[in-house]
């Protein structure tokens, strides 16, 4: 991990840009106090994301589409 001032940051930016893209991460710093992290983003998928991956895991019961009770209803109002 590279720890950069603002100042460095700046004035490097190019640089720098390049060793995140090879995989590094860059912690940048205000007067040698970290504020934020810069990480290199994955890669995007060459393939689309398929879709039902969970198929069959989850139940939906008839119970999930009845009326909620008055009680919770009323306790998503602050009563």
């Amino acid at each position: 991990m590279i720890y950069l001032n603002i100042h460095e940051a700046k004035t490097n930016l190019s640089r720098y840009l390049e060793r995140v893209e090879s995989g590094e991460t860059i912690m940048l710093c205000r007067r040698n106090t970290p504020i934020a992290q810069i990480t290199p983003l994955s890669p995007k998928r060459s393939t689309p994301r398929p879709i039902g991956l969970s198929k069959g895991e989850v139940a939906v019961t008839p119970a999930f589409f009845e009326p909620l009770p008055e009680s919770l209803i009323a306790a998503f109002y602050g009563d």
